[in-house]
């Protein structure tokens, strides 16, 4: 286990130094060592350390701290130091240097990923299909292949940055000036620029245009899934490799049929008549229309399964089921011969319910 070093040994300061003190010990040291000068072995491990030190010795309360119990004190204050030489050393340099130092990124570069979302039907979602689309994105010039230079124009040396393909400012921090390199936005970090400009895509090197693409919708696929055309997003700057185009699919709601998951569900309206008597009736499904037995004196509500009748399994063979759930109608109008058959049976039902609780009563009184 390494043991730490006394904070104000790091620093090069006696105890009870001035915050001043502390302030200008860190400044000079932190420029000594910062490895974008220094480039010695092991200095962003000492310009780490000067850091920590520097942490806790400008705030009061971890100054104390400190002072009374040591670095044991401080873990139990919430403070931690880094773990490894580079752990959190970005996060540091941005703090004091914000991009310095950080090389662009130079040549061919990816292109952006695009999204299209497409309206599909209700029968494509379940058995899947071909559509085409067409795409409106950023393509390699044809003319001049993504160089940006007219056919036979020899390029030339970037006049801002002389060739570097960076630009190099000069920035203020607290340790003084440094050098902030960013990439040049001239020549896009190439160090070239064409000789006479592309006159199709005017020196961009891509240009925008539309094109056809056929997406492969698979069987079973559900509202709101995507579906992955790798290469056919934006060509890349510079000649770089395309990004990917993600298709978000929208499905379209079925006027008969409710999914859910890999079932379906259907609402079949019945008469009392059926309801009561049963009755062969004929229902619509993915494929067509099928005849079922609904039974004598089906309630609605009741539920009849039909197996393999539902949605494709998107992964693996096979197929959810149709669920056709009973809905009995009951009349609103009746003619005068469907109110007087509907009366007698009325009275018959009534005749039959009173005899029922008659010999129930006298069962009762035998002690039956």
């Amino acid at each position: 286990m390494t043991t730490k070093r006394d904070y104000y040994e790091v620093l090069g300061l006696p105890r009870d130094a001035s915050d001043a003190d502390i302030k200008k010990a860190f400044r000079a040291r932190a420029r000594q060592h910062h490895p974008d000068v220094n480039k010695e072995p092991g200095a962003e491990m000492r310009f780490k350390e000067i850091n920590e030190a520097y942490e806790v010795l400008s705030d009061a309360g971890k100054r104390a701290t400190y002072d009374r119990f040591g670095h044991a004190g401080l873990g139990s204050a919430g403070f931690q130091s880094y773990s490894s030489p580079f752990d959190g050393f970005a996060d540091i340099f941005d703090q004091f240097f914000g991009t310095a130092g950080r090389r662009s990124q130079r040549g061919p570069q990816r292109g952006s990923d695009l999204r299209y979302d497409l309206e599909i039907s209700f029968e494509e979602a379940v058995f899947g299909g071909e559509r085409a689309i067409r795409i409106p994105a950023l393509r390699t010039c044809d003319r001049c292949d993504g160089s940006g230079a007219e056919p036979n124009s020899e390029p030339t040396v970037c006049p801002i940055c002389h060739g570097s393909g960076e630009i190099r400012r000069v920035q203020q921090s607290v340790f003084g000036q440094f050098v902030n390199v960013v990439m040049c936005d001239r020549c896009q970090g190439e160090g070239r620029v064409p000789g006479e400009p592309c006159q199709k895509c005017r020196g961009q090197g891509r240009e925008r245009g539309v094109r056809e693409v056929t997406v492969k919708i698979p069987a079973g696929v559900d509202n709101g899934q995507q579906i992955r055309l790798s290469g056919e997003g934006e060509s890349g700057p510079r000649g770089g490799p395309p990004g990917d185009l993600y298709v978000v699919l929208e499905v379209a709601e079925h006027p008969l049929f409710q999914r859910d998951g890999f079932d379906i569900q259907y609402e079949m309206p019945i008469n009392v008549a059926q309801a009561a008597l049963g009755d062969e009736v004929a229902v619509p499904t993915l494929e067509g229309s099928e005849k079922i037995r609904v039974p004598a004196g089906t309630q609605s509500g009741h539920t009849i399964r039909l197996r393999g009748r539902g949605i494709p399994y998107l992964r693996g063979s096979g197929r959810g089921d149709m669920f056709v759930i009973v809905r009995v109608m009951v009349p609103t109008k009746l003619t005068d011969e469907q109110r007087a058959h509907f009366q007698a049976l009325l009275g018959g039902l009534q005749q039959e319910s009173e005899e029922k609780s008659f010999f129930e009563k006298v069962k009762e009184a035998l002690g039956g």
